[in-house]
């Protein structure tokens, strides 16, 4: 073949040449990166003891003893310790009677603190920021949230705000998919998304069991995470999203009214967490794995499945298959709930102890921070080096309306130990038989015995530290309503 006739088809194929060229080109801008996370740990003197906690139980006068075994039973069964975090305006005694400076009190010291570590570390200026997400629940102030960060650090007149609110405990996966769409569009972009949930005009101070609940499950926290589609900044990225789903059950009245604020017969405003709540979240994240599963499962592992299935339904005595999810999966990475939450996930996906391990450490460590939680999960794995170059990362979140969103994470390089908020005392994790060493069994459990009929106890008897003090205290009480009696 002659030159000309050879140059001839090369020109003709230079159009071809361009669409591929711009098509990866196009597609490596496409990607979503995390450069870092900060997740926020509160003072010390924020700490809520299990002293303290009744404390705060006793404040409100309208609890009785069949009140106090319920809490009981919730905190103890509810994987949360001693050392997880509260606003302040609690330990002033003023959770029934917060007002708009204490909820703001809460987000900015939050903010303060996470979003600045955040910057300085990875050393991305504000000024560099081009897109913000904020995800508070609890809490719509004018201005917003999201321009209370833009005025705190100063970012450009020109950065696109998402401020968004009522999405609950799964709002930072929904925020993570709303920068994912903006990073398909837009090049060179790097994105600040803060999740976390204002407690302090959330506390409900009426005596609705399914209300009060939600005052043994929450606590404070927060995490401020960097996201980026920058080619250049790859090899600085801890995670790369591969994929999201989300699943979203509100069409269902069930679904729909398990996790509602509201207010009690008596006008007071609480969060109703209701009896349909474990049903309306297995049926959610039964949808959500049929959705994502193909997206994230080895094709061998699918194939597996689909043979066994058509198996068992030829022959009923041939055992219902269940998908293995570790052939695809090798951190899971779940929602801190509470302990039902996490048993419920463990048993549905076949998941061994190690497994949940990082979830309940959590738990019991910072309790349920909303839509944060899965960030202090994943802070844990990194904190203990367990995360290697290649690893795939499962996150699984449940959230008021009803939602479970969940997605998958590759570990872009091995990770250390530094920069997390368990740094401190990961050495002291995990923790072995919670349940037996429970710290409010140990000062509360002799309530569980207690008649209703005979149950006083005085206005100005002190919770001791000591749990060994704890006989002495019951003596003196016995004593005390004895006297009554005889008065």
């Amino acid at each position: 073949m002659d030159f000309p006739l050879v140059f001839l088809y090369s020109i003709a194929l230079l159009p071809l040449l361009y669409l591929i060229h711009r098509y990866f080109h196009r597609k490596s801008f496409q990607n979503c990166y995390i450069l870092d996370y900060e997740c926020y740990k509160p003072t010390p003197d924020r700490k809520v003891s299990s002293k303290f906690s009744g404390e705060v139980i006793r404040r409100n006068k309208q609890l009785g003893i069949n009140e106090y075994k319920f809490l009981l039973k919730a905190i103890v069964s509810s994987g949360i310790g001693e050392e997880t975090y509260s606003p302040r305006m609690m330990f002033e005694g003023r959770e029934a009677s917060a007002n708009l400076t204490d909820a703001l009190l809460e987000m900015d010291e939050f903010f303060l603190d996470s979003i600045g570590k955040l910057l300085d570390r990875t050393g991305i200026p504000a000024a560099e920021i081009d897109v913000l997400v904020v995800n508070i629940s609890m809490l719509s102030v004018m201005p917003s949230l999201s321009a209370r960060i833009i005025n705190f650090y100063k970012l450009r007149d020109d950065v696109k705000v998402y401020n968004i609110t009522g999405m609950g405990c799964s709002a930072s996966l929904i925020s993570i998919n709303a920068v994912e769409s903006i990073f398909r569009s837009s090049k060179n972009v790097n994105a600040l998304v803060v999740a976390s949930e204002s407690l302090s005009l959330g506390w409900y101070s009426g005596r609705d069991r399914s209300m009060i609940l939600a005052n043994c499950l929450f606590r404070c926290g927060g995490c401020a995470i960097l996201l980026t589609n920058k080619p250049s900044l790859k090899s600085k990225a801890l995670f790369k999203l591969k994929n999201l789903s989300r699943t979203h059950h509100g069409s269902r009245d069930e679904s729909y009214n398990c996790c509602l604020q509201q207010e009690d017969d008596k006008g007071i405003t609480g969060f109703h967490l209701g009896k349909d709540l474990p049903k309306a979240a297995t049926k959610a994240f039964i949808d959500n794995l049929k959705e994502i599963a193909p997206k994230i499962l080895p094709i061998s592992e699918l194939l597996r499945f689909i043979i066994l299935r058509f198996i068992h339904k030829l022959n009923n005595s041939v055992p219902k298959p269940k998908i293995n999810f570790k052939t695809g999966i090798d951190h899971f990475c779940l929602h801190t709930g509470g302990k039902a939450v996490i048993d419920g996930v463990a048993e549905n996906l076949s998941l061994t102890e190690s497994d949940v391990e990082p979830a309940r450490m959590t738990l019991h460590r910072f309790g349920n921070t909303s839509a944060s939680s899965l960030w202090y999960v994943l802070s844990y794995m990194k904190a203990k080096k367990r995360l290697k170059k290649g690893d795939r990362v499962f996150m699984i979140s449940f959230g008021a309306g009803f939602k479970c969103n969940s997605c998958m994470w590759e570990v872009v390089r091995d990770l250390d130990g530094e920069n997390t908020v368990w740094k401190e005392f990961i050495d002291e994790y995990p923790k072995q038989d919670l349940g037996v060493n429970n710290a409010f069994i140990k000062k509360y459990g002799w309530i569980r015995d207690e008649d209703p009929d005979d149950f006083w106890v005085p206005d100005d008897i002190e919770i001791p530290e000591d749990d060994d003090e704890i006989p002495a205290l019951l003596d003196h009480i016995k004593y005390l309503r004895s006297k009554a009696k005889q008065v």
